[in-house]
Formats: structure tokens, C-alpha cells, sequence
């Protein structure tokens, strides 16, 4: 991540009036598509003369540089987001959970709070989907706003009783581009040290857990060695689920890497023949995100925010459909016209996003309101 100095060429405030404050806060589990919207958000803001402070994990704050975007870090302990969320004019959650710790630490205070829902969507069944339920309608109850990033978690957070829920998607900031347009790395040293020469490459990126469809991903998998040559899967991300996925790649023998944790998965990604994102439930999934800005095809699940995100740009299949998920990744590996008019589609599709600059002026325009409301 960039840490350039935030412009100092900061807009005037009103005369008599302190810069607008707020509090960001990402709570533990927070995925990369929430961390990279709170870097841009507080770079953009910061860049118009709020005063930000990002409460997370130290471990978001080592690896996406909220000081480096000119906001103000604090770890996210009890105590330390009650103490930020005192001096603050506006509390912006990202995430159910993060809005629940939120809601506790301005309990008491005529503080404003803004939750953005990057959710997955409506929970399992069952006793945690109960509690699931129970949160959401909790956070959702205290919310002056709900900013949600697909129509369907805007349907959900009125459902749970957002008294105001709106359309919000959320940019995060493009990857890094090199000449041809499809990441700053040389693709075929990256398919060398993945070994993937002379045979065709698949990537999905995400952490290791239920919802995002991976043991779906190993069954189609199967069908790909019949393949000549059988193409390489490599799965970027770390989770629970590891060990499970590891013992069943090795048992069966599918032609899958699990590559763990990466920070380079914007350049494994634009080395890639297709992405895949198999998920149960997704939002605004940074991977399709993503795969279409740099032209990559990909073949998702219909799930979620995710037709709504993609547009005419990827192939689309029913959830929970290995055979689909199969057929589709081989029709298209064998029609590479089919991937081409693809690549086009997919980024004249991410043409039509807000952009970052978009992003941030909604969000403040938003604040600006709630801050209206409270001078009233």
C-alpha cells in the first residue's frame, strides 16, 4: 500500500467551525474488501479535511496503512473505541459486528452511527443464523443510516428495521497496472512459479470457510483432470478450512494449490487464464471486482449482489451446482474467442462502477446530512 503524505491543500472549514470527526471501525474478521474501502475512504477523506481515526485490529493496520492514508490508528480494544467514539461527530461501522461494537461504545451518547453491510448476505440456518438474525436486527435498529453495498442487503437491513437503508457500493481501489494492462508483474513468471507452463491457470481468492464454496470448487475440480491438459487451480487465502481442503486434494489427487495467504493476489490473479468464485453468499465480491477491471474471465455463482456487480461481463451459474460450475470453466477454456469478448465485457461493465472519488463523496454527503439533522 501507498504511504504518500496525505495533500496538505485541504478545503477551508466554516468560519467558527471544527473539522467534521470520525471513527472508522473495522472489527476482527474483517474481510480485504472492508480494509481496502476503509483505506480509500480514509484517504479521501482526510484528502477533504475530516478528521479520521480507524479502529482495528493491529494486524489490519500493518497490512493496509490507515496512518499512511492520513487518519489517525487505534487498536480496536473496548476501551480504546469507547475513548475514540467520544470525541467523534460521526461513528461509521463496517460490518455487523463491527456496528455491534460500535453501538455499544456510543451507548449513551447523541452520536451518529453509520453501518455499511459488505455482509455475505442472510445467514445459515440454524443457531448461529438465529443469532446472526438477532445481530442484524440489532445493529440494524441503531443505525441512523445503513449503507448497504448490493440491493439485496439493503432489502435485508430493512427487513431487520433500518429505519433508513441505502444503495451504497463501495469502490476499492483498482490493481496496479503494467503495460499490457493486467497487473505490474510479469504473468509468465508468475504461471513459472505456480507451475502452471503450457497448461491453463485458475484462481479464486478468498478465506478458507464455508460460505465460499470451496468444497463445491474441489468436486469440479475432478471433472478438470479428464482435461489435456488438465488445468491448475490455486486457491489464495487462509482459514479454518485448510487442513479439510489439503487432506482432499491430496486424497483425490486434484490438480489444486493451496497457496495460503498472499499479498500478491492482485498479480496471481492477472496471470490467470479465469477466476472462479464458487461462493454460497457474497455482496460485492472484491475478487470479481477485481477479475473484470484487469480483463480476466470469470465464472461465479449467482448468489447474493454478485449478478448485479457483473453485469453481462462473467458467466453465471446456479449455486451449489458443481456440474455447472465444471462445464462452464471448460467451455470456456476450450473457446478462447468466448474469453476474449469476455475480458471486453467484463471492463466495460467495471466502467460503469463509482469510482473511488464517487465513494467518498456519497459517504460524506451522508455525514453532512446527519450532521444537519443534529444542528436542527
Amino acid at each position: 500500500m501507498s504511504s504518500s503524505p496525505v495533500s496538505t491543500s485541504l478545503p477551508a472549514q466554516p468560519y467558527g467551525r471544527q473539522p467534521l470527526r470520525t471513527v472508522q471501525v473495522l472489527g476482527d474478521g474483517a474481510g480485504a474488501g472492508s480494509c481496502a474501502h476503509v483505506r480509500s475512504l480514509a484517504t479521501g477523506l482526510a484528502a477533504r479535511g475530516v478528521r479520521v481515526t480507524v479502529c482495528a485490529p493491529v494486524q489490519a493496520e500493518g497490512e493496509y496503512d490507515f496512518t499512511g492514508a492520513g487518519a489517525q490508528f487505534a487498536p480496536d480494544a473496548v476501551s480504546v473505541l469507547r475513548a475514540a467514539c467520544a470525541g467523534a461527530d460521526v461513528v461509521h461501522a463496517h460490518g455487523v459486528r463491527a456496528g455491534m461494537r460500535a453501538a455499544l461504545a456510543i451507548r449513551g451518547r447523541r452520536v451518529p452511527l453509520v453501518v455499511s453491510w459488505h455482509g455475505d448476505g442472510p445467514a445459515a440456518a440454524g443457531a448461529l443464523g438465529r443469532l446472526s438474525r438477532m445481530l442484524e436486527r440489532h445493529v440494524a435498529r441503531a443505525a441512523a443510516v445503513v449503507l448497504g453495498a448490493s440491493s439485496d442487503l439493503v432489502d435485508l437491513a430493512r427487513l431487520r428495521g433500518a429505519r433508513d437503508a441505502r444503495l451504497s457500493p463501495v469502490a476499492v481501489p483498482p490493481c496496479p497496472e503494467g503495460p499490457d494492462g493486467r497487473g505490474a508483474a510479469d504473468p509468465g513468471k508468475v504461471r513459472a512459479e505456480l507451475g502452471a507452463v503450457g497448461r491453463p491457470l485458475l484462481i479464486t481468492v478468498g478465506s478458507l470457510v464455508p460460505h465460499r464454496g470451496y468444497s463445491l470448487l474441489l468436486d469440479a475440480a475432478r471433472e478438470w483432470r479428464a482435461l489435456d491438459p488438465a488445468p491448475l487451480l490455486v486457491i489464495a487465502g487462509e482459514g479454518p478450512l485448510r487442513a479439510g481442503l489439503s487432506r482432499r486434494i491430496e486424497a483425490e489427487g486434484l490438480p489444486v494449490r493451496l497457496l495460503g495467504r498472499r499479498r500478491d493476489a492482485a498479480q496471481l490473479l492477472a496471470a490467470a487464464d479465469l477466476a472462479v468464485l464458487p461462493s454460497r453468499r457474497e455482496a460485492r465480491a472484491l475478487l470479481a471486482q477485481e477479475a473484470l477491471r484487469v480483463g480476466v474471465p470469470l465464472v461465479a455463482t449467482a448468489v447474493g449482489g454478485v449478478p448485479e456487480l457483473v453485469g453481462e461481463g462473467a458467466v453465471l451459474v446456479p449455486p451449489g451446482d458443481a456440474a455447472a460450475l465444471a462445464s462452464a470453466v471448460t467451455g470456456l477454456l476450450a473457446d478462447p474467442e468466448r474469453r476474449a469478448a469476455l475480458a471486453v465485457a467484463g471492463r466495460v461493465q467495471a466502467a460503469t462502477w463509482p469510482s473511488e472519488d464517487d465513494t467518498v463523496a456519497q459517504v460524506l454527503s451522508v455525514y453532512d446530512e446527519l450532521m444537519e439533522r443534529a444542528r436542527r
